[in-house]
């Protein structure tokens, strides 16, 4: 049988048409598509500048699914869901963008290290430390690690913290040693509640090693002497704070006193007291002075504390040290001065201005470390 070659003459143009044909349609499709996608998400972006998020999300939507390969699209549609408080939603969008196998090294480094941040903002802390920690290694490590010093922080886990503190410190991403020492002074009082003072004694000391200049472990290791019932240590604990740090005596003061009452070393500290009065007045190193001193010359130190400063509570100590004259309106007087001086003898942190009676290492209200200056608010 011969093979009619008017028929491959015949069929070659037929084919190139439908070829043709063919990809004219394509073309058209991924066109419109390609225009259907770019309005939404424009449209989208334009409501999140007018701050119109309800919108933008419906828009974003849209988008995601005209084009649901395109990553940049689920990143931002997972950060307004998080922004809004969706969490749940956002945490669907950064699993589906982990779960593709066509997605970018750094596009799944960027999508796990939102994943962490969605677990964090929902408070779902043992997940977000796992997600955490799956950062290693990668560009989103340094923020990765100070998300997980906050959360050992958080939960007071200080050996995990302390773990990471010195990863970051080796890693030259700050200095870590006053803070490691800080975490080495929480284990030590866990010790000391459990009546390992022996093992407290070390942590205090490698504490101390850590940041030499720093005023809690010097101040710690004070009280834990004390407890101990070696006053005569405490008065060098109290030497040692002096030299390194200076401005936190006033904190210690009670510590110098009763020490110096236990060791009959009176004259000794009060010498120590005096000399840092003079060099920076204080409220509390001045009541250290008035209680080694004879009671007949409190009045005059609180005098000559209002030449130098004007303090309303070294006026109602005053007061109370004045002779009676009247008692009924000597009494009324002293009450109305102690209710104004009273919140005046608070500490108050220099990050979030949160106020307290006590002295916080760490603020209660912002978390921030050494915050709370070692001086009362009438003071600041």
């Amino acid at each position: 049988m011969e093979f009619d070659l008017s028929w491959i003459l015949l069929g070659l143009p037929l084919a190139f048409g439908l070829g043709w044909f063919a990809s004219r349609f394509d073309l058209r499709q991924m066109r419109a598509e390609n225009r259907r996608a770019p309005k939404a998400y424009f449209k989208g972006l334009n409501f999140l500048l007018n701050e119109q998020q309800d919108q933008a999300i419906d828009a974003f939507i849209e988008a995601v699914q005209s084009d649901p390969d395109t990553s940049e699209l689920h990143f931002a549609l997972g950060n307004l869901f998080r922004r809004r408080g969706e969490y749940d939603r956002a945490v669907r969008v950064h699993e589906h963008l982990l779960q593709r196998g066509d997605l970018s090294r750094s596009d799944r480094e960027r999508a796990q290290h939102a994943l962490a941040l969605d677990f964090l903002k929902a408070g779902l802390l043992d997940r977000a430390e796992d997600a955490l920690q799956r950062l290693e290694g990668t560009p989103f490590e340094p923020q990765a690690r100070l998300a997980l010093l906050a959360i050992y922080e958080r939960s007071r886990d200080w050996h995990h913290a302390a773990a990471i503190a010195n990863k970051m410190h080796a890693a030259e991403q700050g200095d870590f040693s006053t803070r490691q020492a800080h975490y080495l002074c929480e284990q030590a009082l866990a010790l000391v509640a459990q009546g390992d003072l022996t093992g407290a004694q070390r942590m205090l000391e490698d504490a101390q090693r850590a940041a030499p200049n720093a005023a809690r472990p010097r101040i710690e290791m004070a009280r834990l002497l004390q407890l101990m019932g070696q006053p005569a240590a405490v008065l060098q604990a109290m030497h040692a704070l002096a030299e390194h740090a200076p401005a936190a005596l006033p904190l210690a003061t009670p510590l110098l006193v009763e020490a110096a009452n236990a060791t009959g070393q009176q004259t000794e500290a009060l010498a120590l007291l005096q000399g840092h009065y003079n060099n920076a007045p204080s409220l509390d190193v001045l009541e250290g002075i008035v209680a080694l001193e004879a009671n007949d010359q409190a009045r005059q130190r609180y005098v000559h504390h209002l030449d130098k400063e004007r303090s309303l509570v070294a006026a109602t100590r005053w007061l109370a040290a004045e002779p009676v004259g009247n008692e009924s309106q000597h009494a009324a007087l002293q009450r109305a001065l102690e209710h104004a001086a009273k919140p005046l003898t608070r500490y108050r942190c220099a990050a979030c201005g949160f106020e307290a009676r006590q002295h916080f290492w760490q603020c209660p209200g912002c978390q921030t470390w050494d915050s709370y200056p070692a001086r009362r608010v009438e003071e600041l």
